[in-house]
């Protein structure tokens, strides 16, 4: 399962991100992640040339809750060249802005709310939504299982791996371990961790933001086999 390191917190890319970024390169973070909220667009372009010069891939995470700020988002990203977009709702309208580009969407599936972003829907309006997204075409969904309002978090997630085949990405609130693995569990391809890491919370005794995010990898890694072969009990 991947991790996707987002240099975000409540939301909002953190206004020293290089300088956040340089600090953690020598753990090889392969997917580092933004918002298009929290730095100015000047910022946001340095940002992806550093994620780009490190060899990892990159993620833009739409979080505007209304039409014309989020595809004016989507543009954004186009601009910047990223490998995924995540978020925003208006699936048909954003593949057309993504038409002729190599972005990769994966839309939010459920109904965002607010901000920081909650998440209304059952597990059954969330495969409807991953059915949904694969049909038009989008290379996955995105799903915001730990804020969810009207159901189990990992209901959700088995839910949405049940309906699509597209990558399935389980983004915000994830902050410990055992959540982590859980979302292995579920059949989640990937998730994110942000806030979590900046606060300490992942593992509170692990120490500062690099301690943390080796705390995420180490849980994010599949368990070593047992003697023979055989899983750890």
């Amino acid at each position: 399962m991947d991790f996707v390191f987002m240099l975000t917190r409540a939301d909002r890319t953190v206004t020293d991100c290089l300088h956040v970024l340089d600090s953690i390169r020598e753990l090889g973070i392969t997917h580092i992640g933004f918002k298009d909220v929290g730095v100015d667009p000047a910022t946001l372009r340095r940002l992806h040339e550093q994620i780009r010069a490190l060899g990892a891939t990159s993620y833009l995470e739409v979080v505007a809750t209304g039409r014309d700020q989020a595809l004016g988002s989507v543009r954004a990203g186009v601009d910047l060249g990223v490998d995924w977009l995540m978020g925003g709702t208006w699936i048909d309208e954003t593949l057309a802005l993504l038409a002729g580009s190599q972005v990769r969407y994966l839309p939010f599936v459920g109904e965002p709310q607010g901000h920081p972003t909650r998440l209304a829907g059952t597990p059954a309006r969330i495969a409807a939504d991953c059915r949904r997204a694969e049909s038009a075409g989008c290379a996955g969904v995105d799903l915001l299982a730990h804020r969810a309002t009207e159901a189990e978090p990992l209901d959700l997630v088995r839910a949405a791996r049940a309906a699509t085949t597209g990558r399935l990405v389980v983004a915000g609130s994830i902050d410990t371990p055992a959540r982590i693995r859980a979302l292995a569990e579920a059949g989640a391809d990937a998730f994110t961790v942000g806030s979590a890491a900046f606060a300490g919370t992942v593992r509170p005794t692990a120490g500062g933001l690099a301690a943390q995010l080796a705390a995420v990898l180490e849980a994010s890694r599949p368990p070593a086999p047992g003697p023979l072969g055989t899983a750890p009990l």
